[in-house]
Parts: C-alpha cells; sequence; structure tokens
C-alpha cells in the first residue's frame, strides 16, 4: 500500500472515532428519548414512538425550560453590569495588588465546587434566599463572575490605548470616550462573555441544587430529578432539549470570541 493510502487510510480511521465520540453519546440520548420499550438484552428499542416527546411537552417541563432561561438571562445582565466597569479599570489603570485580585476571581473554580457552595448556603440561610430564585440568582454569579471578569480584562487590554487618547485629545471626555470609542469596540468581546455566562448559568446544577431545591426546579434540576427516578427517556430527552440552546450559542461564541482575547489571557 502506497504511503498516499495509508494516510487517507489513517484520516478516515481519525474521522470515524471523532465521529463515534462525538455521536456515540447522543445517538444513545436519541434513541432513549423514543424508546417506549427498551429491555435487557435487546441492543435496541423494542418499541419507538413519541409518546415521552408528548409527556415532557405537556407537563411540567416547560416551567422548568422557561425558569432556567429567566435566571441565565437575570444571571448575564447583572454581570456584565457588574464586570464591566470593574474589568475596564482593571485593564486600563495600576492598582496595589491587582494580580492578587484577579487571583481571587479565579479561587471559586479553583476548589471543588461543593464546599464553596455549602459555605455560601450558610450565608444565604441567613438572608433567607434558600429556596427562592434571588438565591440562585446570586449562587450563579459567584462562578459567573470568573468568566466575565477574566475575558473582559483581556477584551480591554486588546483595544488599543491610542484609539482612547486620540478621542480624548480631541476634546471628548474620558467618560464619553468609554461610551463612543471603547464600548462599540469592545461588543464583540462583551457578546463572548455574555454567551460564556448564559452557558454557565444554563447548566449550572450543584449551587442550584443546594440553593434552590426542593422549590426551584431548572433544567438541570429536572434531569437530574428524572434520571434518580429512572426515567431514562424523560431524563434523555431533558439532555437534548439542553443541549440545542448550548451548541447554538457556542457556534455563535466561536464567531465573536477573537484569537486576540485569547492572546490577552496571559496578560490579565
Amino acid at each position: 500500500m502506497s504511503a498516499v493510502m495509508w494516510r487517507l487510510s489513517g484520516r478516515v480511521i481519525g474521522y470515524g472515532l471523532a465521529l463515534f465520540v462525538i455521536l456515540g453519546p447522543i445517538s444513545s440520548l436519541l434513541l432513549w428519548s423514543i424508546a417506549e420499550k427498551w429491555y435487557w438484552p435487546h441492543l435496541f428499542p423494542q418499541q419507538i414512538g413519541p409518546m415521552y416527546w408528548k409527556k415532557v411537552l405537556e407537563g411540567d417541563m416547560m416551567d422548568a425550560l422557561l425558569l432556567s432561561f429567566g435566571i441565565a438571562l437575570v444571571v448575564t445582565l447583572l454581570t456584565l453590569l457588574l464586570t464591566v466597569p470593574l474589568s475596564y479599570y482593571l485593564a486600563r489603570f495600576e492598582m496595589p495588588f491587582k494580580a492578587l485580585i484577579m487571583l481571587l476571581f479565579l479561587l471559586p473554580q479553583a476548589f471543588p465546587q461543593l464546599p464553596v457552595f455549602s459555605n455560601t448556603m450558610v450565608l444565604l440561610y441567613k438572608w433567607d434566599l434558600v429556596g427562592t430564585v434571588p438565591g440562585v440568582i446570586l449562587i450563579h454569579l459567584v462562578g459567573a463572575l470568573v468568566y466575565a471578569v477574566w475575558i473582559l480584562v483581556s477584551v480591554f487590554k486588546s483595544i488599543p490605548v491610542s484609539y482612547e487618547e486620540a478621542s480624548i485629545n480631541l476634546g471628548a471626555s474620558k467618560m464619553r470616550t468609554f461610551f463612543t470609542v471603547t464600548l462599540p469596540l469592545s461588543i464583540p468581546g462583551l457578546i463572548a462573555s455574555a454567551l460564556m455566562v448564559f452557558l454557565y448559568s444554563l447548566d449550572e446544577f450543584t449551587g442550584t441544587l443546594l440553593i434552590g431545591s426542593p422549590f426551584i426546579t431548572t433544567m438541570p434540576i429536572y434531569m437530574y430529578n428524572s434520571a434518580m427516578g429512572y426515567e431514562m427517556q424523560v431524563a434523555s430527552i431533558t439532555a437534548l432539549l439542553l443541549m440545542i440552546p448550548g451548541l447554538l450559542l457556542l457556534f455563535l461564541l466561536e464567531r465573536y470570541m477573537k484569537s486576540e482575547y485569547l492572546a490577552a489571557f496571559g496578560r490579565a
């Protein structure tokens, strides 16, 4: 066999393995979602149909879906409001212990989430926020701030300071320069940060389970409850519905996450 054939065979095998790794779990979810009867030792369902899709779409799953999207949207907006001015300040001005401040925003991700959220739950109990939507939003902010700050600091660092200096030299104030020059240039980065935070909040499970359960049921909690009750069809349908917005938003993230933002992470 020639070298060309060997390379072609290697590529085919590589692509086949990649498709198996990617599509294997998804195909299992698809099969479970339409399996009305599937018992061991059969490799495929004995009876397929849309019965469980109808059950899920006509049940309380839609409430969980709308609640998940609502919480993720509020978390995204609050995160941007909090982190845009802070990130700009960290990117543009020198300040004492700047590296330590950036490190503090990594601490929630540096340790296992369970003890972090458990300690936060003690504080939320004192404020009577456990089992409430505001409590779930606050626990989501713990992780969301990490993504937003590090991304936005890199975004603002990637924008040349000379643009702002030119605007100020032409008579614009610093505030006007920020809103008319810096902020418009940072919009792709803001979109990337917002998408990352939205995806994080949409898929967040541990904090939601500790703080919101049993009164707040988001999509990940709904899927967990279904799986624990051995309702594999319902859990599979929920996983597929969670996957669709995630794939769409990741496609948009790849479009707006520019290489200069990633290059600036090390300098943040």
